[in-house]
């Protein structure tokens, strides 16, 4: 396995449904991206596609915080959810910052987009809503975080697209990784803490508080968000 595949993969290990928690993951290979052509922003959330390497900064013309780049660490367009325009800035949300914590980056540095989905997960009803503006697409159960490793609340963005390349994956057929990070980490885990919301073998426990801390679902369901929602989708989690 090469060393960049076990970075990346480690990176998205806190979503693991093992007790006992192992370091390595089968390699995933990101979805098909399609084709994006230049055009005026349309939807109600704002996305920005990194156009060339820039700077994350605490605000517009501020304190630097990150370098990144045109890529995620698993090889996607890295394409940002906005949340904020200022006079030539973008407000975004990057997985290189802490939850509820957001970055600005040079406008000129990106082109805008925008999408009209967004995903909706109530994590006591164990149940996530794909919504079309305010009106409900689709609706399924899904696990959640188990006591002591609680799904994260808050808003969030779909970084990438994901399909293990390896049969056994404990992430099924496809998953949705996430800006978030799981920040309550059991003792001895040695991969990553982001987020994700993904299929899963073990598809007993979806609809459970099960997981330490992603949202599992069925491959069918999944499989239907991975066809439908793109990369920037806003992702809303509540208690």
């Amino acid at each position: 396995m090469r060393p960049a595949l076990v970075l990346a993969l480690l990176a998205l290990a806190g979503c693991g449904a093992e007790e006992r928690p192992r370091a390595e993951r089968p390699p995933f290979t990101p979805a098909s991206e399609g084709r994006s052509g230049p055009g005026a922003p349309a939807g109600r959330y704002l996305t920005a596609r990194v156009l060339a390497p820039t700077t994350l900064r605490a605000a517009p013309g501020g304190r630097p915080l990150h370098r990144i780049g045109t890529r995620t660490e698993f090889g996607s367009r890295r394409v940002l959810a906005v949340t904020r325009r200022r006079a030539g800035w973008l407000r975004v949300i990057a997985s290189e910052r802490p939850n509820g914590r957001e970055g600005w980056i040079p406008a000129r540095r990106a082109r805008l987009g925008g999408t009209d989905l967004s995903l909706h997960v109530d994590r006591s009803a164990r149940r996530l809503t794909l919504r079309r503006d305010d009106r409900a697409v689709r609706s399924f159960p899904v696990a959640v975080g188990r006591p002591g490793t609680e799904t994260p609340t808050g808003r969030f963005a779909v970084t990438d697209k994901l399909h293990p390349d390896g049969p056994g994956s404990p992430y099924g057929c496809c998953a949705l990784a996430l800006s978030g990070h799981q920040t309550k980490l059991i003792r001895g885990w040695p991969g990553g803490d982001r987020l994700a919301i993904h299929a899963t073998p073990q598809e007993e426990t979806v609809g459970r508080a099960a997981s330490l801390g992603c949202m599992r679902a069925r491959e069918h369901d999944i499989r239907r968000l991975m066809r439908t929602v793109p990369v920037g989708t806003p992702v809303f989690v509540r208690a």
